[in-house]
């Protein structure tokens, strides 16, 4: 019998796992996939949003103004990449200046601090890359950005070693009420559990129709992206968007932490949870769109594109806490932007309500650090020696987009709730990140697999389920 039991290992739920670990609770993470944040919490634009653009009176608006605040300790204790670059709405029409400051007066509301409208001139000064167009904009210092893989493998470690079970290829195939508890029937097992957390991302609406009859609808929202390289990297220092106008809510314009340029997303409301695929026409726009922000995007340095899925409801705001007809279930759903900013409010949240029915005691062991994987590219040349000293795989470089050792992919595979397929890698280490996307180090990093987790080549995937990466047996390639 299992205390808690939480249905998906996005950030949501990762990061209700490490709240709830702090307690000495028997918690178990459950996921579909293969790996964590695999995925609503993957394809995203990677912000932590200062918090004035949510509504106030929501849940969105109260949970991102304050797990905004949240990120700088996180960060600290987790070692995930984290900066706070700032952002700039920028407004293109002096008519529209009374939405700006209508925006401003929505994130003082919020709770936001330190806001401030800037002339056209201003904007241009701190970004050189801006439009003529750009006439002012809403400057937020305490915006942020934040690698989502980092973030959610962090939370999850730390969870883990801190007692908190995970267990993936686990898809929830029914729930049934049990007395004051819960029968979970995950493939061919049945899990008995006190309390259920669901944060099930675009699945949270069939797992909430598992236990209760307020129901609620899951409606995928499609955004397109394309990742520039890191030459790049100079085209914006803060978080550009564009003030909402008549010809829509616009896209965005970012720098990562790792140093590449993002440009997106578009929204084009789907009706398959599983639909990845992107569109020349959507890559187009949304390049299109950026440009009303940039002088210019080089075409030639984009290394990808990708597409996120949002989970959406007609709620328009987070959905936490228990149906009335369900209690000890807790549903942590419709969790879209911005979500990924608003997951360790979001799981501090659901953690009260855990705690005020179950009482547990505090887990006095609980562990707050994480020590993440030192990236090789990131050290001095003495450290680099050092490295290469004390393990001989610091010595050979498997990913040289990136300079990605073999002993950075050994230990990704090594660690707590290691990688066991090559998104998990990449996820953990940036091997295939890079301008080829992994189309030089693959082998390599499968062989390196096969020696450590004794998969088969020809059972080696990209992302587990019928991803894998060869259909026959290496010798029949020959």
């Amino acid at each position: 019998m299992y205390d808690v039991v939480i249905i998906g290992a996005g950030v949501v739920g990762c990061a209700t796992a490490r709240e709830l670990s702090k307690y000495k609770l028997k918690t178990l993470v459950l996921e579909k996939e293969s790996d964590v944040c695999s995925g609503t919490s993957k394809a995203n634009s990677a912000i932590i949003h200062a918090g004035f653009d949510a509504k106030p009176g929501t849940l969105k608006g109260k949970l991102n103004a304050e797990a905004n605040k949240m990120f700088d300790k996180l960060a600290e204790e987790l070692e995930f990449n984290f900066k706070r670059n700032g952002s700039l709405v920028l407004c293109f029409d002096e008519n529209d200046m009374d939405k700006l400051y209508d925006l401003k007066k929505r994130g003082e509301d919020n709770g936001v601090p330190n806001l401030k409208v800037l002339s056209g001139d201003e904007v241009r000064e701190m970004e050189p890359y801006v439009t003529d167009d750009v006439v002012a904009a809403l400057y937020a210092p305490t915006g942020g950005i934040v690698c989502p893989f980092n973030l959610t493998i962090a939370l999850a470690e730390n969870a883990n070693v801190n007692g908190v079970e995970f267990r993936f290829n686990s898809k929830v195939k029914d729930i049934k009420k049990d007395k004051s508890n819960f029968k979970v029937f995950v493939n061919d097992e049945e899990i008995d559990t006190r309390m259920i957390v669901n944060a099930a991302g675009l699945y949270s609406d069939v797992i909430n129709s598992f236990v209760s009859e307020d129901k609620f609808t899951i409606n995928p929202r499609r955004g397109e992206y394309n990742l520039f390289d890191k030459y790049a990297g100079d085209i914006a220092k803060c978080t550009l968007f564009q003030l909402p106008t008549k010809l829509g809510k616009g896209v965005l314009v970012s720098p990562t932490v790792d140093g590449n340029i993002i440009v997106g997303p578009n929204a084009v409301d789907i009706y398959d949870k599983e639909d990845l695929s992107t569109t020349r026409e959507g890559l187009d726009d949304i390049i299109e769109k950026a440009l009303l922000s940039v002088k210019s995007l080089p075409g030639n340095l984009i290394i990808t594109s990708f597409t996120g899925l949002r989970a959406r409801t007609d709620r328009d705001d987070f959905i936490i806490g228990e149906p009335k007809d369900a209690k000890g279930f807790v549903n942590a759903a419709s969790i879209e932007s911005p979500g990924l900013t608003s997951s360790p409010a979001i799981a501090i949240m659901v953690k009260d309500i855990i705690i005020e029915r179950l009482k547990p005691e505090e887990n006095k062991n609980f562990n707050p650090k994480r020590n993440a994987i030192k990236r090789f590219n990131d050290m001095s040349i003495e450290e680099k020696r050092e490295a290469i000293k004390n393990n001989h795989h610091y010595g050979t470089i498997v990913c040289r987009c990136e300079m990605v050792t073999e002993g950075e992919i050994l230990e990704a595979i090594n660690r707590p709730l290691g990688a066991t397929d090559l998104d998990g890698i990449k996820r953990r280490t940036r091997a295939g990140s890079g301008r080829c996307q992994c189309g030089f180090c693959v082998t390599r990093i499968m062989e390196i697999l096969n020696g450590e987790k004794k998969i088969p080549l020809s059972k080696i995937t990209k992302f587990g389920r019928r991803s894998n990466i060869l259909d026959g047996k290496p010798k029949e390639y020959l």
